[in-house]
């Protein structure tokens, strides 16, 4: 049963992980979106926005607040 419960774990804790990768690479897609799209903007938003993305990819920042932060940012 221990072993059951272990193997379940280990399950849970790769699907985490997998989930925690796609939301770093969704995070630094909406960064490099974000400058793409305002190609003008400059670099110090930029950087901020980075940080940003690390914050989200670090798990500092949940979609919400990575998303908030992001518009506040570049003012929307």
């Amino acid at each position: 049963m221990l072993i059951a419960g272990m193997k379940m774990g280990q399950k849970q804790a790769a699907k985490a992980g997998e989930l925690k990768q796609q939301g770093a690479a969704e995070a630094q897609q909406k960064a490099a979106d974000a400058q793409a799209a305002s190609p003008g903007m400059n670099d110090a938003t930029i950087a901020q926005l980075q940080k940003l993305a690390d914050l989200k990819n670090s798990g500092v920042l949940s979609d919400e607040e990575f998303t908030a932060a992001k518009k506040k940012l570049l003012g929307l």
